[in-house]
C-alpha cells in the first residue's frame, strides 16, 4: 500500500478529461482518489512536486531483448524489469531470441508466470519459426492462447517470402500482430555501419538501406495479396518512411516502429570506432534521421521502442569488426526522445511511448482518472542530467549515452498496488 500526492503536475494523456491541464492528483492503494486544482493530505503521504511536473500512463516498450534463458550474464528479467522501471515502463514486450526460444508455452509461462508480483509486466512475443531460425513453423494458435501479445523471430528477420504469406495468413482469424525487423541480411552480410561516405571514410563494410527497403516492398506486396497486418520494427532510413506513409494512404493495414537510439544518433558518432554504437539497424545519415523525425511528426510512425539488446564486456570491448550488435536503452529512450524532439511535442512523444504500442497489441489503455487505478510515469520535463556508468542498473554496461546531457528526469513509476519513487 502507498499514498502519494502529485503537486500541480501537467496531464499528458489525451484520453483524460483533464489532458494537458495542471492538477493536484492524490494515488491511495493503487488507486487514483481526487484530481483536483489543490489537495489537501494526512501526514503520512509521500508528496512528488517539481517545477516541470507531469504525469502520463506508464509507457509499452514494444521491444526489449531480455536473453534471460540461455545469457542470463547479460540480462535477466528481474535487471530489466529495474531497468524499465526507471525509464518509466510499465510493460516490456520481449523478443523470441532466447535458449530455447520463445517457440513453446512452457517458455512462455517461464515469462508470464511471476507478472503478478512486479510492477513492470513482462509480456512475451512468440517466435514465429521453431528457435526463431526461419524454418519451421511454431505452433502459433496454441502460443497465441498461451499468452503471446505477437508473433515474430525478433532479432532475425523473417526472409524467407513463403514462411511470412503463410504466416499472414494463419494469424488473421486470430487477429494477431506479426512484427518484422526488415533485412536483407545477404545485403548486409559482413556489414558494419551503415553504407557511405563515412564507413568509406572509416575502411569499414557498410550494410546498405537498400536491404531494408527491400524487405520492406517485399512484405507490402505480400500483405496486400494475403490482407492480414503487420508491423515493421526499427525501421531506420527515409526510403522505408516513404514506402509506410505510401502504404497507409493506400489503405494497407501497416504500422511500424522506430528506435529511439536512431532518433538520436547519426553515423558520425562511430568516427571513435566506439563498439557501443554498432547497432543493427545501424545509425543512418543526418537527412534519413530528420525523416524519421518527420514520420514521428505526421504519424507515419507509430511507435517508438526501445531496441534494448544488453551485451557483455567480452562482446563490445574487443576489435570493432568482431563487438556483437546493440546497446541497452531501457532507462535512456524517452529521455532521448525528450532531449532530441526538436519541433515534436511532449505529447506526441508520450503517445508513441504509452497509448500507440497498446492499441497495436490490443491492450487495455489506462487513463488518468477518479476511481481508475493508476498505471502512471511520473517525470519533470525540463530536468537536465549527465548520464553516467553509475546510473546503469542492466547487468551489461553497454550504452552509447554515457556522458551525454539528457533532458527529462523519471521521479516514479506506479502501477496498481506497486509504486516505485526515484
Amino acid at each position: 500500500m502507498y499514498s502519494l500526492l502529485l503537486r500541480q503536475a501537467t496531464i499528458l494523456d489525451k484520453n483524460s478529461p483533464f489532458h494537458l491541464q495542471k492538477k493536484d492528483i492524490f494515488i491511495n492503494d493503487g488507486k487514483i482518489l481526487q484530481i483536483a486544482d489543490s489537495l489537501s493530505v494526512s501526514e503520512n503521504t509521500r508528496i512528488i512536486e517539481s517545477q516541470n511536473l507531469s504525469v502520463s500512463i506508464g509507457f509499452v516498450d514494444l521491444r526489449c531483448s531480455v536473453p534471460d534463458l540461455g545469457a542470463e550474464h547479460k540480462e535477466t528479467l528481474q535487471t530489466a524489469r529495474k531497468a524499465a522501471c526507471r525509464g518509466g515502463f510499465t510493460h516490456i514486450c520481449v523478443l523470441p531470441n532466447m535458449s530455447p526460444a520463445l517457440d513453446s508455452k512452457d517458455s512462455l509461462q517461464y515469462i508470464l508466470q511471476k507478472n503478478e508480483a512486479h510492477l513492470v509486466q513482462a509480456l512475451p512475443i512468440a517466435a514465429v519459426t521453431l528457435k526463431a531460425k526461419g524454418e519451421d513453423l511454431a505452433e502459433m494458435i496454441d502460443l497465441h492462447y498461451a499468452g503471446a501479445v505477437a508473433f515474430s523471430d525478433g532479432l532475425q528477420p523473417i526472409t524467407n517470402a513463403d514462411i511470412l504469406l503463410k504466416t499472414l495468413l494463419y494469424l488473421q482469424p486470430l487477429n494477431a500482430l506479426l512484427i518484422q525487423r526488415p533485412e536483407d541480411t545477404l545485403l548486409t552480410r559482413f556489414g558494419q555501419m551503415n553504407e557511405g561516405i563515412t564507413a568509406t571514410y572509416l575502411g569499414l563494410k557498410g550494410m546498405p538501406a537498400l536491404a531494408e527497403i527491400l524487405i520492406i516492398q517485399r512484405d507490402l506486396e505480400i500483405l496486400r495479396y494475403t490482407g492480414g497486418k503487420i508491423h515493421f520494427s526499427c525501421v531506420s532510413c527515409a526510403k522505408s518512411v516513404d514506402l509506410i506513409r505510401k502504404a497507409k494512404q493506400e489503405g494497407l493495414n501497416v504500422t511500424c516502429d522506430v528506435s529511439a537510439l536512431n532518433l538520436y544518433f547519426t553515423e558520425e558518432k562511430l568516427t571513435d570506432f566506439d563498439t557501443n554504437f554498432k547497432l543493427n539497424p545501424p545509425l543512418r545519415s543526418q537527412a534519413d534521421k530528420e525523416a524519421l523525425w518527420q514520420g514521428i511528426a505526421d504519424d507515419t510512425i507509430d511507435v517508438i521502442v526501445s531496441d534494448h539488446q544488453p551485451q557483455d564486456t567480452e562482446s563490445k570491448i574487443l576489435e570493432f569488426d568482431l563487438a556483437q550488435f546493440g546497446a541497452i536503452n531501457l532507462q535512456t529512450a524517452f529521455l532521448a526522445c525528450s532531449t532530441a524532439k526538436k519541433q515534436v511535442s511532449l505529447e506526441k512523444i508520450i503517445e508513441k511511448l504509452a497509448q500507440k504500442p497498446r492499441e497495436i497489441l490490443g491492450l487495455p489503455i489506462p487513463t488518468i482518472q477518479e476511481n481508475y487505478y493508476a498505471d502512471l510515469c511520473i517525470f519533470d520535463s525540463d530536468q537536465e542530467q549527465i548520464f553516467t556508468t553509475e546510473q546503469i542498473i542492466s547487468l551489461s554496461q553497454n550504452s552509447p549515452f554515457v556522458g551525454e546531457k539528457l533532458k527529462g528526469k523519471i521521479l516514479a513509476v506506479c502501477r496498481n498496488h506497486f509504486c516505485e519513487i526515484f
